[in-house]
């Protein structure tokens, strides 16, 4: 497709009145194919029956076969989409460099920063009402995870706060409007911070760091990227200048709660790559992350599956997540009730899209179905890799930003392993 149309041009469903991305491109972009998320029961043996042709045509000199697919959520497990030696060359190449926690302990400064927030304690309170009944239930209160200051929180851990800054007079689990209103809520940042925190408690458990992929990098780093351009059909342009590889280690009892890879943007979003060009100022920001191939560089010897929570739902509701006491975005304690979970062989590649089509050939809102975690590893270590794909939903923004690094790769002398991509990144760090 050309640079400025990355997604084909589709249609809203007539059905559901969504619109949806490209599932897959293949014989050299002259075919595509399309899912879209209806009712229709023969969509879905259409889709499978092309994926069918799909797995097999030749990739990169290496046969792919897809095993199993998650319709709803487009989302393709491909075995062997590395050698076992590139899988051992990415973990060494990653060791050399050093890895670092994916997830810092809260800080002694919780207190003080949560301060700094101008909102108002009736604004908390209707941010916390989803569905606006002028009560709090513990599942409203779980969905947002980013009050526990790093940690996960469970409907034991909520109680317990509420106990502690005595917030449920009547311990029904439930606060009223009065009842939050004689919540000091100094009272509540005091007892956050003042909780000790094991790693195992936070959302993500593991280590991590990045791998540069562009010109002069190993060969075997620009061959994976090349292979990932003819697996997603996107212009190259948009392929280079998105993140480096992350490769991520976790050890035995590591985890990564369910979440998605990027965030919905809105008029006044930016992302992560393109703000720096824009000029603008944002209240918010994203890593606006349009496709994830995620590599699995060893066999784990007990779990650390990829779950997709609610793949295939025929609709989402936040809400329906948590039910009876039971959150389905727990890796640790759920993660067989998730209705896909990928289990870790080394070599296979496991590629989805976060963003629907807008309908007008380009990203759209974000593709809640996209839900995923890493299970929680029983035994022995996972090694994984991450290929995230950036576009800025804002077409201009995009255009601008191609346009720079394009101008800053022509200007830049010496030798070009250290241009563009790690530089625009070099700074940021989106905790999702």
């Amino acid at each position: 497709p050309p640079a400025t149309e990355i997604a084909p041009r589709i249609q809203p469903a007539a059905l559901c009145g969504r619109r949806y991305p490209p599932t897959w491109h293949f014989l050299q972009g002259r075919c595509c194919l399309y899912l879209a998320r209806s009712q229709l029961f023969i969509d879905s043996w259409i889709f499978l029956y092309f994926l069918l042709i799909w797995s097999a045509l030749p990739l990169a000199g290496v046969s792919l076969a897809l095993v199993s697919v998650a319709a709803l959520a487009s989302t393709a497990e491909i075995p062997d989409f590395l050698t076992e030696e590139e899988c051992k060359l990415i973990v060494h190449l990653a060791q050399l460099k050093g890895l670092q926690k994916s997830q810092i302990l809260p800080t002694d400064d919780y207190e003080e920063a949560m301060e700094m927030i101008e909102i108002s304690q009736m604004d908390i309170f209707n941010l916390l009402d989803h569905n606006q009944d002028g009560q709090l239930q513990l599942k409203e209160v779980l969905t947002h995870t980013r009050l526990g200051n790093g940690r996960w929180m469970t409907p034991e851990s909520i109680r317990e706060m509420y106990t502690a800054v005595k917030a449920d007079p009547d311990g029904n689990g439930v606060l009223s409007l009065e009842e939050f209103k004689q919540l000091n809520i100094r009272d509540f940042h005091k007892y956050m911070g003042s909780q000790k925190v094991k790693m195992s408690d936070l959302v993500r458990n593991s280590q991590h760091t990045w791998l540069y992929q562009g010109e002069g990098a190993h060969q075997v780093m620009r061959a994976i990227r090349q292979r990932v351009m003819r697996l997603t059909r996107l212009p190259p342009e948009i392929v280079e200048h998105s993140e480096p590889l992350q490769v991520v280690r976790y050890d035995q009892g590591g985890h990564y709660h369910a979440h998605m890879d990027s965030g919905p943007v809105f008029p006044e979003t930016a992302c992560s790559h393109t703000k720096l060009v824009a000029n603008e100022s944002a209240p918010f920001e994203t890593s606006c992350r349009y496709v994830t191939v995620l590599f699995y560089l060893n066999n784990v010897t007990g779990g650390g599956e990829t779950v997709f929570p609610i793949a295939d739902n025929r609709t989402y509701e936040e809400m329906s997540l948590i039910q009876n006491d039971i959150d389905l975005r727990d890796t640790r304690k759920n993660c067989d009730k998730g209705n896909l979970r990928v289990k870790p062989q080394q070599g296979t590649a496991v590629f989805w899209y976060n963003y629907l089509s807008d309908g007008e050939g380009w990203v759209g809102e974000l593709d809640d179905f996209a839900l995923h975690g890493g299970c929680l590893v029983t035994q022995g270590t996972k090694w994984i890799a991450n290929n995230w794909i950036n576009v800025d939903p804002n077409r201009w923004r995009q255009l601008r930003f191609e346009q720079e690094m394009a101008r800053y790769a022509g200007a830049e002398p010496g030798p070009p392993g250290d241009w563009t991509v790690d530089k625009a990144y070099s700074g940021v760090h989106v905790e999702l």
